[in-house]
């Protein structure tokens, strides 16, 4: 605080009577301690982590559509996506388990019940993920003549990659339940692609073919190095907060909460990426390689949500439990607008450059203009309701969540499968967007309809649940 005010008497009386309430603001910011504060700071740094890794990740992936041309770099991106969500689907819901539990567990002392949902969450998670993969890659071993054959070899290389990545789920909910945002999201958004990049590069000067089995060769190490790394981060800092001792097991407590946000983030996940998988199911990998390009570079819109997501969670919950309406209502708003209004300027900046971001992948790449701009309709019509499948899990009411994902989800399918065959990536982009507006529009009917919140980005005074509404 002592900074901010030696730099607001140096500056010239007019500026300083301008510039002072915000220096204010950002003092408290960077030195409150209320929960606001750290919430804030959290979000500031989550929004930081995403925009330098969304960043990387583009420039990474320009490198590697570059290196492996077209097609091949349309196979990697099919397989590496479903991978990805293999992956995620394979925690079971744990992660966010671990961040409703873990913050509850620490304000009570209960440390060997920490030190056991730690455990199991790691153990439990790698030992289903692992089944998963070897039954997949069984699958695959005996279904290999009704694959196409340059997607065998990634897959089953992918496969190998989906233990790791399922206990980096689990390690960042450890993390973001202890408010660690560097460790959560570092791991995944910055240190795995700087790896994958590196380790693609060096095979192709070892001599290696610049093909789709290199690059998930490459994936694969980068994914095994990363979470490594991360865990061992996460597990010595726990070890400074609790040291050994005794694990307390509420196994059917956890896995009572995680199934139905499994079902939650599941549907959620496949909402987010079902149409980069269908569009691989339906079409050639050139034309997986323009659609990916373009929803990856629209994609730079999206890193404003997900830091609000990760960092008002836990801030749900607290509110939630001390049961104050208003100001549940107040903050579920603010984080609405923290949502909107980022992703409006940023999407936008986005598409007014998009041809030149395109081309930078290749000048075939240029084709997904039109994609971008159907895409940014349905992320600004999603952002205007904001962190609301946050809220309503907070608060319990997870397979409500679920139902309104599946609807968006079936629309999106659905809408996929009928607009693929005849508008190709263009109707692939429609669909999407139309998914991502029903899912906006149910989302706010269930938080009016559940809490009474009315959560819109757009309306200037927060509207307070009734006090006979239920929370």
């Amino acid at each position: 605080m002592a900074v901010f005010q030696t730099a607001e008497r140096m500056l010239p009386s007019a500026l300083r009577a301008a510039l002072s309430p915000y220096l204010r603001k950002v003092a408290t910011l960077l030195t409150g301690q209320d929960e606001k504060a750290a919430s804030q700071r959290m979000a500031l740094t989550a929004f930081t982590i995403r925009v330098a890794g969304a960043a990387l990740a583009f420039l990474s992936q320009i490198i590697l559509a570059r290196l492996m041309g077209r097609f091949e770099y349309g196979v990697f991106v099919f397989v590496w996506v479903l991978m990805i969500l293999f992956g995620n689907l394979a925690c079971l819901g744990f992660p966010t388990a671990i961040i409703r539990f873990l913050p509850q567990y620490d304000a009570s002392g209960n440390h060997d019940a920490i030190r056991g949902l730690n455990a199991t969450a790691r153990l439990f998670v790698v030992a289903v993920s692992g089944t998963l993969a070897l039954i997949g890659a069984l699958l695959l071993f005996a279904l290999r003549g009704m694959v196409e054959h340059y997607y065998v070899v990634p897959i089953f290389l992918g496969l190998i990659a989906v233990p790791m990545i399922a206990l980096g789920d689990v390690l960042d909910g450890t993390a973001r339940a202890k408010h660690w945002p560097i460790m959560a999201l570092s791991p995944t958004f910055l240190i795995r692609p700087t790896l994958i990049l590196l380790f693609m590069v060096a095979a192709i000067f070892a001599g290696a073919p610049r093909d789709a089995v290199t690059a998930m060769a490459a994936a694969l190490a980068g994914a095994f190095t990363s979470v490594l790394l991360q865990y061992l981060a996460v597990t010595l800092r726990l070890r400074r907060h609790y040291p050994s001792g005794p694990k307390a097991m509420e196994f059917s407590a956890w896995t009572a909460v995680a199934l139905p946000i499994f079902l939650v983030e599941g549907v959620g996940y496949l909402l987010t990426n079902s149409d980069v998988i269908v569009v691989g199911l339906f079409l050639d990998p050139d034309e997986v390689a323009v659609y990916f390009a373009a929803a990856k570079t629209m994609a730079l819109v999206l890193f404003v949500s997900f830091a609000v997501r990760a960092a008002i969670g836990p801030r749900f919950a607290a509110i939630l439990a001390e049961g104050d309406r208003s100001k549940l209502a107040a903050f579920a708003t603010e984080a609405t607008r923290w949502s909107f209004f980022p992703a409006l300027a940023v999407g936008l900046l986005v598409l007014a450059a998009g041809q030149l971001l395109l081309s930078l992948f290749g000048a075939a790449f240029t084709e997904g203009q039109i994609v971008m701009a159907i895409l940014l309709a349905g992320i600004l019509a999603r952002a205007l309701v904001g962190p609301a499948e946050v809220l309503l899990t907070m608060a319990d009411k997870q397979m409500l969540c679920v139902y309104l994902y599946a609807a968006a989800l079936v629309a999106n399918v659905g809408l996929n499968i009928v607009l693929i065959p005849h508008l190709g990536i263009e109707g692939a982009a429609i669909a999407g967007a139309t998914a991502m507006m029903i899912e906006a529009l149910l989302l706010h009917i269930a938080v009016r309809r559940s809490l009474g919140i009315t959560l819109f980005a757009l309306m200037r005074r927060p509207t307070a649940p009734s006090v006979t509404r239920a929370l």
